[in-house]
């Protein structure tokens, strides 16, 4: 569906960061479907456990916080603007429940719990072929930068 040209226009977020590939699924205000490629040349691997690569967990759940915000972007209908940003401000229930590693693709599943007033609450899955490997509920809020 979206593509990372797409995906560039909605985020703020760029390498080494950026971390959803591609959309494949999208219901306005309801759930989004992406997912990343994991890649051994990832500037990540070189710290974290280079005799034994795994994706931070951290990084599963920055990139759920991503996924929902380009949920919430796509819902509103057309581009944010340069000062939009939406904050991670919150991660409720979140549990990891397998290893990631480089070769592995992760599929993010992205629902809408609830949206008022600019905050929303997501129950956000991350799995590896069919897999559960991170679960979480993600809030994020609207935010207008101030120049």
């Amino acid at each position: 569906m979206d593509d990372i040209r797409e995906i560039l226009k909605y985020l703020p977020h760029r390498y080494p960061f950026l971390m959803v590939d591609r959309v494949t699924e999208f219901e306005a205000n309801s759930s989004l479907k992406a997912l990343k490629n994991v890649t051994f040349n990832e500037p990540i691997f070189t710290g974290h456990f280079p005799q034994s690569p795994i994706f931070p967990g951290v990084l599963i759940l920055e990139a759920l916080a991503q996924a929902s915000a380009l949920l919430a972007f796509k819902s509103m209908g057309g581009y944010p603007s340069d000062k939009t940003l939406y904050l991670l401000v919150g991660i409720d229930k979140a549990r990891f429940r397998r290893q990631v590693i480089p070769g592995d693709q992760l599929v993010f599943d992205v629902t809408v719990l609830k949206n008022k007033r600019g905050i929303w609450r997501f129950e956000a899955k991350a799995s590896v072929e069919g897999v559960l490997a991170c679960s979480a509920e993600v809030l994020i809020a609207r935010n207008e930068i101030d120049e």
